[in-house]
């Protein structure tokens, strides 16, 4: 399949490129303060994943390959040669693929709360959310995705910020959020990380259940020369609850 023509995006900073991937039932807003934190030095450029946002779906099914075309008719389009790609949850199964794809396009890697290796009882932990959001409908079960993203600590500081991560999920038709939700539970990175030759630095929170450190150093293995960087006390939503936590390590990973 072709890549989307239309991908709603922004561009903001002066320097290498460097692409942001958001995940499942985001928007490229989530990363408003790395961007801030960036710009100095990177031209960063974020945007809306199909069906988010104001990027447009067609209403067909699609999969992992499908949004690698989406990222590589983006960056044609926009005439880069080569860029920084890293990519959040979903995104950070985005960002290797693409990769593996067309690794002369690749300067690093940033694999941030993703999630590889997994044993048939983690699968069989994120199918099952997906199963209970087709039975039960996702606003039902959105009390227990955000209890996974975000610590309890925030929550109670800041439910203003759970209402809007909910209100994302929400605007995003149904069907575009379970089938990204389907990659993100059916992609297994593992037999194909190992041929990603590009530079990577591999984030994850201490308490993320989901994309836990377990994982996380499988992920560093599978990368020769790889780095892994633990948040202590943070779950998956860093970006939102944490930016200037990741911040210091991305700008301290990436070339000047």
């Amino acid at each position: 399949m072709t890549g989307l023509s239309d991908t709603a995006f922004s561009v903001a900073g002066r320097g290498p490129a460097l692409f942001m991937i958001h995940g499942i039932g985001a928007r490229r807003a989530t990363f408003e303060r790395m961007v801030e934190g960036l710009r100095a030095r990177f031209t960063c450029i974020t945007y809306d994943l199909r069906g988010h946002g104001l990027t447009p779906w067609d209403g067909q099914r699609f999969g992992l390959d499908d949004l690698v075309d989406d990222l590589e008719a983006l960056r044609a389009r926009l005439g880069i040669a080569q860029a920084h790609f890293a990519g959040h949850s979903l995104g950070g199964m985005i960002g290797p693929r693409y990769a593996l794809r067309f690794p002369g396009r690749v300067l690093s890697l940033g694999l941030w709360s993703t999630a590889a290796f997994r044993t048939e009882d983690d699968s069989a932990k994120v199918r099952g959310v997906v199963a209970a959001m087709r039975e039960k409908g996702i606003g039902p079960v959105l009390d227990t995705l955000t209890a996974r993203w975000f610590t309890d600590d925030f929550a109670a500081r800041r439910p203003d910020v759970i209402d809007w991560r909910k209100a994302q999920v929400m605007a995003t038709d149904p069907e575009v959020f379970l089938n990204v939700f389907d990659i993100y539970a059916e992609t297994e990175m593992a037999p194909w990380l190992g041929q990603v030759t590009a530079p990577a630095q591999i984030i994850t929170g201490e308490l993320d259940g989901g994309c836990n450190p377990r994982l996380n150093r499988e992920i560093q293995k599978a990368l020769p020369g790889s780095e892994l960087v633990v948040l202590p006390g943070l779950k998956h939503a860093i970006f939102i609850e944490a930016t200037e936590a990741v911040l210091p390590h991305v700008a301290r990973f990436l070339p000047a």
